[in-house]
């Protein structure tokens, strides 16, 4: 094999692991579709393994996948009829040919592609007989001493675990290496590549903002298709005339060669929003670049979201705590927070925070702010649960390694009570304890914090898995509840009006009798929607800004759908969960422990179950 010092990182795992012995049979997983840099060369994962890792040190490599069929890469004297092999179409007679291959020859080595596909996961009960056939003769490979002591290896390529046979998986003869994501080195390679003219700092920039990219993915951004010359000189020529200052020329040139496929109507958007010109300033060339990283950041997300197959959403929120009116407490909190991410003061950062409390309280609304606050990378997750058997683990899988793959990221959980399922996994075969035990895991790797922060929300966390909610995971517990008090229903007012920059110059303590002190209790919400009543109120009239008048009229017109026992349940359970007597008002911060716990217990009685 190969020196050390010209291989990836997990190819040298592979290398090392196998020189002592460990395994002959290895299961590469993980980031299986990438193309891998190496000696400046870019090849596929197979031709690494082929002609880079095995080739000096093996005379026969054999590759095989259930589509194409057996290939060799090499191909050594004492290997004979090979018509099984080069002519079969069955895989139980190729696994075959290919074990005869491997007790009849000496450093051999067999590569299987797509090996989700010659040893699928599942139930065998309902597996086809040569699924069933070709998982025995894999782990049997395992066991043949004629293999190991012969120099043989074998190794198969699957993108996630959980779709391989599990009986090859846990197997202690089978080897587990894992293909990770570009880290920083790779990535300013796979720059370095797609264009050697670029400069130190270009790269530098380029490497941080493809964080999260497949090396493969990075330089089909960096290096795009050819196009014609003369849609690339008309393509030019429309830059030229959106930009402005004495290097516009230059500065198109390179843009030209960014936005290739895109229509003119996109290319304005991205250069000019607005349709006006891109005003000139002091640094011409940065702002050369500025316009490159808006280009590079649409396409990274654009693939990001293609990559995970729309398991994930990535968000740009458009408001900070500006607009978010009352819960200081809670603003303050989060503001440190968000500075100590954004001064890498990771021992000031939790490793994740939950967001509980009822319906209609601004969790979401807070969330998006706060990561606007923070400025970083925001994903939602969606729902990856699916019906097929080993999906939900293998989607679940695919967003963790783009998450850490990202690094500064803020992963929003909504409905988390959903989303992470119950902990006995009852009637999903054990889907969700399984998915919990993941998530715990990931959640509590230390070397995340400060770069991944899981920020969680639920009007239910009574249904999430205890262990989840523990310090080292869900650090920070933050309660939300209605208002309490007539100031803090005028607070999310005033927030909301500019919110929704709604015409007016009302003083809401002028009118807190009729205003205020009927929204009590009601949820921010419910304060909105009155809010936008008045307004809706004022344009029927073609009024030209919403009176005191209005808005009281409006207070007393509201008739919300209340369920006020489980809202008060659900506003003990944030009591109950949060992390700090400080973050919660007069009402609740004075009641002991078994005076909540009293009436935590009556209510679940009556409402427990309803959702």
């Amino acid at each position: 094999m190969p020196s050390a010092r010209l291989l990836p990182d997990w190819a040298d795992d592979l290398r090392r692991r196998y020189l002592r012995g460990e395994a002959s049979i290895f299961i590469v997983h993980g980031n299986v579709y990438d193309v891998v840099l190496c000696d400046g060369r870019v090849l596929t994962l197979t031709d690494f393994l082929g002609n880079v890792l095995l080739r000096e040190s093996k005379e026969t490599i054999a590759v095989y996948n259930v589509a194409t069929g057996v290939r060799f890469l090499k191909r050594g004297k004492d290997v004979e009829n090979l018509e099984d092999l080069v002519l079969g179409t069955e895989k139980p007679r190729i696994l075959g040919a290919l074990e005869r291959m491997l007790i009849g020859s000496s450093r051999g080595a067999v590569i299987l592609e797509y090996a989700e596909s010659i040893a699928p996961a599942g139930d065998p009960n309902f597996q086809s007989e040569s699924d069933r056939a070709a998982v025995v003769t894999l782990h049997r490979w395992s066991f043949l001493p004629e293999i190991e002591r012969s120099d043989n290896v074998v190794l198969l390529i699957s993108e996630n675990l959980s779709e391989l046979a599990p009986k090859l998986v846990s197997n202690p003869k089978v080897a587990v290496v894992e293909v990770p994501m570009p880290d920083l080195e790779t990535r300013k390679t796979a720059a370095r590549t797609a264009d050697p003219r670029l400069s130190d700092k270009d790269i530098e920039r380029y490497t941080e903002i493809t964080a999260g990219l497949k090396a493969i993915q990075i330089l089909s951004i960096l290096t795009p298709p050819p196009t014609s010359e003369e849609e690339a000189r008309e393509r030019e020529a429309f830059i030229a005339r959106i930009l402005t200052g004495p290097d516009a020329q230059q500065r198109a040139k390179k843009l030209a060669a960014l936005t290739a496929g895109l229509t003119p109507d996109e290319i304005t958007k991205l250069l000019a929003p607005g349709g006006t010109p891109v005003p000139a300033g002091d640094d011409l060339q940065e702002r050369g670049r500025r316009e490159a990283d808006v280009l590079i950041a649409r396409r990274k997300r654009e693939i990001l979201a293609r990559e995970c197959f729309g398991l994930v959403e990535f968000l740009e929120p458009e408001h900070g705590f500006e607009v978010v009116g009352g819960m200081d407490e809670v603003k303050k909190d989060l503001m440190v927070i968000a500075q100590s991410i954004r001064e890498a003061q990771t021992a000031r950062v939790p490793m994740g925070i939950l967001f509980t409390g009822p319906m209609g309280t601004g969790k979401t609304f807070v969330a998006e702010a706060f990561a606007k606050e923070c400025g970083l990378t925001t994903i939602k997750l969606k729902n990856f649960r699916s019906k097929w058997v080993g999906a939900t683990e293998g989607n679940l899988e695919k967003i963790l390694n783009v998450v850490r793959a990202i690094g500064q990221v803020v992963v929003i959980v909504d409905e988390g009570d959903r989303a992470f399922g119950n902990t006995d996994g009852e009637g999903d075969g054990g889907t969700s304890s399984r998915v919990i035990a993941r998530i715990k895991e990931f959640m509590s790797d230390t070397s995340n914090r400060g770069r991944i922060l899981f920020l969680v929300m639920t009007n239910r966390p009574d249904k999430l898995d205890v262990d989840l909610k523990r310090a080292g995971r869900l650090d920070r517990k933050i309660p939300f509840l209605y208002s309490q008090t007539a100031e803090e229903v005028e607070n999310v007012a005033r927030a909301l009006v500019r919110k929704n920059r709604i015409v007016t110059d009302v003083k809401f303590e002028s009118i807190r009798g009729d205003f205020s002190n009927r929204l009590v209790g009601y949820s921010n919400a419910d304060v909105e929607a009155v809010i936008l009543m008045a307004n809706d109120d004022a344009a029927r009239d073609n009024a030209a800004s919403v009176t005191a008048e209005r808005f009281t009229r409006a207070a007393a017109d509201y008739f919300p759908s209340r369920d006020t026992e489980l809202l008060e349940y659900m506003e003990l359970l944030a009591v109950f969960e949060a992390s700090s007597r400080r973050l919660l008002p007069p009402k609740y911060a004075g009641m002991t422990p078994e005076e909540l716990d009293v009436r935590l217990r009556h209510l679940r009685a009556v409402v427990g179950s309803r959702r």
